[in-house]
């Protein structure tokens, strides 16, 4: 996660970044849609399913390490450990074995796990609170499918070390790193009132839809503009009480995904509402979704962000008391990503990832770009099975 910290250490070394990935805005006003491009081929018929296996084994055999407990940087011969790609990889690995049943899902999930204990120095715990986050959620989501106790374990020991990123400097929320405890952002906050979320739903225990509700709250009154529900980055990290007006697609998916679940809790109609209108600002905002496809945000950390999106704006499509309207809106939103990724983002017969999901890949593939387009399909097939896209 070195890359982590040179990315954020100064404003300027992120507003180079932000702009090198198209994704700095001060827009906040409610969106107009663009027109919508067609980027689909007309007369195919997506198989997701099958192409959720063909993207698992070569993801698979790209990407594992040669002493096989991690995956890589890139399949280029960068072989580096990075925490949060792996966490998710744990998440894609659980998506494929869902879809399957098959223990060979089941077997590389637990390796991995244990894998990336080993590989981090023999402990789970690391700097960035954000990290921890995804890792804690994907081990909490494998303990509620597997029973195992392993998961759990993973999931509490993380969520304890989170928790210790809770302060009152900027108001609240959860910080990103150790290092630097009086700055708070949508990565570490979202997924600590996900954890929460679904640590109380397992366990019945006040003291953790408390924490839910209270860093949700922080999220909406510092982060979130109330009108066209677009979800900003950061605030305070210059010891200034500025907020960052950096808009990336997986901040909105985090918001998203937060409000899901405490509207699972609480069946408290604003949480509903406030994941209709971040959704709705997604799939129009230009800053975000480009002709009706999830914007290039270039590789880095940078080619993971829309495999978020994806996968809490599906757990959205799935929800049962959302309408009908805005869930046909939102499905078809994520079918058209998923036809254009289908048709035109993936090379073959190398099966790897564009970061641009209208154009074919050039270059190496980052684990973080592959994973994204792996969660948009695996997303797709979930969907197509339910009968909720085509």
């Amino acid at each position: 996660m070195k890359k982590k910290l040179i990315l954020h250490i100064t404003a300027i070394s992120m507003i180079w970044i932000a702009l090198a990935v198209c994704s700095c805005s001060k827009k906040n006003d409610p969106i107009t849609p663009p027109k919508t491009v067609d980027t689909t081929v007309k007369g195919v018929t997506y198989n997701y399913s099958s192409l959720a296996d063909s993207l698992q084994n070569t993801t698979y055999s790209a990407f594992i390490s040669a002493n096989g407990n991690y995956y890589i940087q890139n399949n280029a011969g960068n072989t580096n450990f990075n925490y949060w790609p792996n966490a998710h990889m744990l998440d894609v690995l659980t998506d494929a074995y869902l879809r399957t049943q098959s223990v060979v899902y089941s077997q590389r999930m637990k390796t991995l796990l244990n894998g990336i204990k080993i590989t981090n120095g023999g402990g789970y715990p690391n700097e960035f609170y954000d990290d921890m986050g995804w890792l804690a959620n994907a081990s909490l989501r494998d303990y509620t499918i597997t029973h195992d106790a392993d998961y759990l374990n993973v999931a509490q020991q993380l969520y304890t070390e989170i928790k210790g990123g809770s302060n009152t400097i900027a108001g609240g929320g959860i910080a990103w790193q150790r290092s630097q405890l009086y700055y708070k952002n949508i990565p570490s906050t979202g997924n600590a009132t996900i954890l929460a979320a679904r640590f109380y739903e397992l366990q019945n225990k006040p003291e953790d839809l408390a924490l839910a509700k209270s860093l949700y709250n922080w999220m909406k009154n510092n982060l979130v503009n109330p009108t066209s529900g677009v979800v900003l980055d950061g605030i305070n990290r210059n010891q200034d009480g500025q907020v960052d007006n950096w808009i990336f697609t997986y901040n909105q998916g985090l918001f998203i995904g937060s409000a899901v679940e405490l509207y699972n809790i609480t069946k408290d109609p604003m949480y509903l509402q406030d994941a209709i209108r971040t959704a709705n600002n997604e799939i129009a905002d230009p800053n975000l979704t480009v002709n009706g496809i999830l914007k290039n945000e270039g590789q880095g950390d940078g080619g993971l962000f829309k495999g978020v999106v994806v996968r809490y704006l599906t757990l959205l499509v799935e929800l049962s008391d959302l309408d009908a309207t805005n869930k046909a809106k939102y499905a078809n939103f994520l079918q058209m990503n998923a036809e254009s990724l289908s048709a035109k983002g993936i090379s073959r017969p190398s099966m790897m990832i564009s970061p641009d999901w209208t154009k074919l890949p050039s270059g190496s593939t980052d684990l973080t770009t592959q994973l994204s387009g792996v969660m948009m399909i695996e997303a797709a097939a979930k969907l197509k099975t339910e009968g909720k896209i085509q």
